[in-house]
């Protein structure tokens, strides 16, 4: 029998689960677009040139022209007065080639986050975000138009690698409202019972070493050792943290919440960083957008 130290989880690929669903939601666009001629159209907002919301909004954009999605482009500088931004959301709203609105967070200080959220028409708030979205998130026996990308996609992943949810005991680390909190809405959704171990929490490892399911969104750089792992449990790492790297080119590389290598020899199931949960989130933007113009060209 081989030893423990032989263990090996499975790596849960991110790239190649979200390839698959962009083939899919490519035929689908194609089929749309021959029986009514329409395509769905995804105005994406970003507000100033933060490095790291420039490249998401790239990725995003650039997801779009793969699978035939129209992607609206709105740059506005860094400075842009908050009424500006909400009038863009408006025209945006009444746009009927736009389908879905994602404005990228963070918004620069000066700007009411959830003032510009809760002016996004509610049939084309892709992203999830508002608050009306959340609240039906939040109650039992209603769904939302849309659910958020990155919790959507963590989700999908367990789905699509054969891990059941229900009954299960699932551990989020992490409160954030793009993904802490929403995710652990979507695993209560799914019949799991939940916990969230966060910054004020006394002792996160003994909690997280009870999860079958661990949802790592704390943005803490290898913050969950292998010694907290449950052998088997089912690890889905949210975290992209940029560590210092002098023998890489650009100076850094990208590491998860959780320490990959000691992760491996206990987990039954991880998600690699980069290429696990990051591709999801935009493969479940398209499909966000894809839906919310079906529901409007198939009516």
């Amino acid at each position: 029998m081989a030893s423990p130290s032989d263990h090996k989880a499975t790596i849960i690929d991110g790239k190649a689960v979200a390839q698959t669903i962009r083939s899919e939601i490519a035929d689908e666009v194609r089929q749309l677009s021959q029986k009514y001629g329409k395509v769905p159209g995804l105005a994406v907002v970003i507000v100033g040139n933060r490095k790291d919301s420039q490249s998401y909004v790239g990725m995003k954009r650039k997801a779009c022209a793969e699978v035939g999605i129209k992607s609206i482009d709105v740059d506005l500088p860094e400075d842009v007065p908050e009424s500006e931004l909400i009038s863009k959301v408006h025209e945006l709203n009444a746009n009927p080639d736009v389908h879905g609105i994602l404005v990228q967070l963070p918004l620069p200080k000066h700007i009411n986050e959830e003032k510009v959220l809760t002016e996004i028409s509610l049939e084309k708030d892709v992203d999830g975000f508002h608050p009306l979205n959340i609240g039906k998130l939040a109650m039992k026996g209603r769904e939302p138009l849309f659910q958020p990308c990155t919790p959507k996609g963590c989700l999908e992943l367990l789905s699509r690698s054969g891990i059941s949810i229900k009954g299960k005991n699932a551990v989020v680390v992490g409160r954030s409202n793009i993904v802490g909190l929403p995710v652990s809405l979507l695993l209560l959704k799914a019949d799991a019972t939940v916990s969230i171990v966060h910054s004020r929490t006394p002792d996160p490892e003994r909690l997280v070493r009870e999860a079958d399911i661990i949802i790592a969104a704390a943005g803490q750089p290898m913050m969950i050792k292998g010694s907290w792992i449950k052998p088997g449990a089912a690890v889905i790492d949210v975290g992209t943290n940029a560590v210092d790297d002098p023998s890489k080119k650009s100076g850094y590389r990208l590491v998860g919440d959780v320490d990959f290598q000691e992760a491996c020899k206990v987990a039954g199931y991880i998600t690699p960083v980069p290429g696990g949960v990051g591709p999801m989130t935009v493969a479940m933007l398209l499909r966000n957008t894809l839906d919310g113009a079906k529901r409007v060209i198939e009516q």
